[in-house]
């Protein structure tokens, strides 16, 4: 079965993210739910990265990074990413909202697709996933 998991938007580096994916891996592994192998792609990571100026809140223009499938490539990936954006932005142009892909070989970020302007992308969640909540009661006592 197909499982898809979504934070919000709070972590801050890739060191962040990969911590963050060892942990859910971990947590996978151990509830049985999948055995973690991202190499074989029991488990992969979309990565969604944007910049923002020092001292905002605003964040910027987002990009997808799809079908990560490694730790290393997962840092590798956003910290390309984070560069890339800052340099766009640094040279007065503006970030394209798009899908990407990580080209292991270059070490850099392709576009799949582009999502064109955020409004013309449109979220909806699927009807037929509801989304689970579990309350901090039912954390305390599977602990």
């Amino acid at each position: 079965a197909l499982m898809e998991i979504v934070s919000e938007p709070d972590l801050r580096s890739s060191a962040e993210a990969a911590e963050c994916m060892k942990k859910l891996r971990q947590i996978l592994r151990y509830t049985g739910s999948c055995d973690g192998d991202m190499e074989k792609g029991s488990l992969r990571c979309d990565a969604n990265v944007s910049v923002r100026l020092k001292g905002s809140s605003t964040l910027g223009t987002r990009c997808e990074i799809k079908n990560l499938n490694s730790i290393r490539y997962i840092v590798q990936a956003i910290d390309y990413e984070i560069q890339r954006q800052i340099e766009i932005l640094e040279s007065g142009e503006e970030i394209s909202q798009d899908t990407l892909l990580f080209d292991v070989a270059l070490g850099k970020t392709k576009v799949m697709r582009s999502k064109g302007d955020a409004s013309d992308y449109r979220y909806f969640p699927e009807p037929d996933l509801l989304p689970v909540e579990v309350s901090q009661e039912k954390i305390d006592l599977i602990q």
